[in-house]
């Protein structure tokens, strides 16, 4: 099981463990991380947890090894189920796939409709179902990347599992966690799940073409937000109606001409 939440007991993972990561060769072993084991003392829990974060940390410095020596810009993007994070990508790469060269990697429990979509928009997108797992891993994104062979200096962008829970403390090697939240749920999210939005360093306020027809409080949740991380950037908009578009694709690109400066 995922020790840090209890996620992914009894089953295994999804990719083929006899092949090599795609910068290194690893240990396979993943015997804590899948082992249910009730009656653990709290010492013994949090040291399950330790070494598996521990680990996790190893895959995720190799990851950003592999982004950092390609020029790309990876991202993670995290948020509630429902929040229009597919929408707001599947917008994303239809505004800027004529001029940058992007990919995805999905993650989902089950089902591989996200990933469909997305290649629908003519981009290269790859499955993980975790299972009863509720959030990605770095080293499955290190096998999704031997297998999605992303170009060098492009964008990609890792869709976790809807969960705004454990996705916070598992580090990818991305270079930005962004964070979505939807004006249909609470303003109150920030700082229902602080680890989450302290993790990130873009909001984004999505679905404001409802705000007419909501009782959410923008200011009041930005400035939750903010209480939780003052460094975090924040942009509303309508990935429905384009509104803000504009400032999320500025953002992308500005982020990925930094990536490539440091590539070159």
């Amino acid at each position: 099981m995922c020790g840090v939440c209890g996620c992914g007991e009894g089953h295994s993972h999804s990719h083929d463990h006899d092949h090599e990561h795609p910068h290194d060769h690893h240990d396979h072993d993943h015997g804590a991380e899948h082992t249910h084991a009730p009656g653990l003392s709290p010492k013994r829990m949090v040291q399950i947890e330790q070494d598996i974060l521990a680990k996790n940390n190893r895959y995720a410095a190799e990851n950003r090894r592999y982004f950092g020596e390609r020029g790309i810009l990876a991202l993670n993007l995290v948020s509630s189920p429902g929040s229009g994070k597919t929408t707001l990508l599947t917008e994303t790469i239809s505004r800027l796939k004529d001029e940058l060269d992007i990919a995805v990697i999905e993650g989902d429990q089950q089902t591989a409709r996200d990933a469909e979509r997305i290649r629908a928009t003519g981009v290269p997108a790859l499955q993980i179902n975790t299972g009863k797992g509720c959030h990605l891993d770095a080293h499955r994104v290190g096998h999704a990347l031997e297998t999605l062979q992303p170009k060098d200096r492009s964008l990609l962008f890792i869709e976790n599992v809807g969960n705004l829970v454990c996705p916070s403390a598992f580090d990818l090697g991305e270079a930005h966690k962004v964070v979505i939240l939807s004006v249909t749920e609470g303003e109150d999210k920030p700082i229902k799940y602080p680890d989450m939005f302290h993790a990130a360093d873009l909001m984004i306020l999505n679905k404001t073409d409802l705000l007419p027809y909501l009782d959410f409080d923008s200011e009041q949740c930005i400035q939750y937000a903010k209480q939780v991380n003052p460094r975090i950037k924040i942009l509303p908009l309508s990935a429905k109606t384009g509104e803000g578009m504009d400032s999320w694709l500025r953002w992308l690109k500005a982020e990925l001409e930094l990536q490539r400066i440091d590539y070159a």
